[in-house]
């Protein structure tokens, strides 16, 4: 199972990025899915989740009403949609799948999901 992780750059503050993910040699559409990130010095955190059918979804209160994930199975891709972006969302993003699904974001770490992409570099300019 792989996942590519794309869609990383520079932005100033206030501007949009959607980063996708793609997942090859496994059957997408049946794993959830989630995008964490990490910026430098700091921990790997969670950012957003949707469940294997697309109709739930949990954000992380950070980015609540700023950030949405989606995801197209026909594709076996995953998006998330940044908007009114903030120095403080420069970070590594990683999109990761195939775990549980918790409504309430504090339940998400590291250890939820079993496959990772790469990550894509976002930076935002101030």
């Amino acid at each position: 199972v792989q996942l590519q992780a794309s869609g990383g750059g520079l932005v100033q503050a206030g501007g949009s990025l959607r980063l996708s993910c793609t997942a090859s040699g496994t059957i997408f559409s049946g794993y959830n899915m989630g995008w964490f990130r990490q910026a430098p010095g700091k921990q790997r955190e969670f950012v957003a989740a949707i469940k294997w059918s697309g109709r739930d979804t949990t954000y992380a209160e950070s980015v609540k009403g700023r950030f949405t994930i989606s995801r197209d199975n026909d594709k076996n891709t995953g998006y998330l949609q940044m908007n009114a972006l903030k120095p403080e969302d420069t970070a590594v993003y990683f999109c990761s799948a195939r775990g549980d699904y918790y409504s309430e974001s504090t339940h998400y770490s590291t250890s939820t999901f079993r496959y990772w992409g790469q990550g894509t570099l976002v930076t935002v300019s101030s």
